[in-house]
């Protein structure tokens, strides 16, 4: 008689187990291989950061740009300064001077001449004087117009001058024929010879192409126009007895009453 033994069958178990290792010792090779990839991409999350170590160096610049704009402010306040500095200096600009200028006198006008044939400018006759200069400008000596105009300011040269302005009358006549109006007309004061007209045009009172236009110009010590307007023999007188009443006060009205006066005396006589 036959014996039957069993077989042992293997543990079924112990297929499977190989696999989960297999599979374990698979992904555990995955993860080695894929953990430097890992690395190296929070290597390149981290690597944009590494500028940042400069950044308390940047803290510092700072304080760099303060100086232009500290130059800008100095540029500013020398700017406003050299403007201050423009105000006060002497008028430099072309044309005749306005009123309220200050002229720089050196060579202002160019040389001119008294009736007597000496040389002079008008900055001579500023500084020589004791307040300042009245000039009257006439087209030609010893005609109607301007006999009425110089016999006016002759009429008013004490009330004029008392404040301590010298009066002069200006033209482009010789030396010779402003002797003999000054002489005939009996003239307190000096008449100015321009033969080139470089200082009536200085002041603005010459015509084009040439010629002289009737007015009056008022300079004070300073080199400050005062006044500066054409006229008629009357009205020129008038524009200076107005400012001289206006700088004298009550004294310069006195003064300019008694012209008035004098001026009625010698019309009254002349008829």
């Amino acid at each position: 008689m036959v014996e039957l033994r069993k077989r042992k069958t293997p543990p079924p178990a112990a297929a499977p187990a190989a696999k989960k290792e297999r599979k374990a010792s698979a992904k555990s090779a995955a993860s080695k291989a894929k953990a430097p990839p890992t690395e190296k991409a929070e290597e390149k999350v981290e690597h944009p950061k590494e500028p940042e170590a400069p950044a308390p160096a940047a803290d510092e610049p700072a304080a760099h740009p303060e100086p232009p704009a500290t130059k800008a402010n100095g540029a500013k306040k020398g700017g406003a300064a050299k403007g201050a500095a423009a105000k006060k200096e002497p008028s430099t600009a072309s044309g005749p001077p306005k009123v309220g200028d200050i002229v720089s006198l050196d060579g202002f006008g160019g040389e001119i001449s008294t009736n007597d044939g000496n040389k002079t400018t008008l900055k001579a006759l500023v500084d020589e004087s004791k307040a300042g200069v009245i000039i009257f400008t006439y087209p030609k000596a010893s005609t109607p117009g301007c006999t009425t105009q110089a016999c006016l300011f002759r009429d008013a040269y004490m009330p004029l001058t008392s404040t301590g302005f010298s009066v002069y009358g200006l033209s482009t006549d010789t030396p010779a024929a402003n002797t003999t109006f000054k002489t005939k007309q009996k003239l307190p004061y000096t008449l100015l010879c321009d033969p080139s007209a470089s200082l009536i045009a200085a002041i603005g009172f010459k015509k084009a192409p040439k010629g002289t236009t009737r007015g009056v110009f008022v300079m004070g010590k300073d080199g400050k126009v005062l006044a500066c307007e054409p006229g008629g023999p009357a009205p020129t007188v008038e524009a200076v007895k107005t400012l001289v009443e206006t700088m004298g006060g009550k004294e310069g009205e006195k003064m300019a009453e008694v012209a008035d006066e004098v001026a009625d005396t010698a019309e009254k006589l002349d008829k």
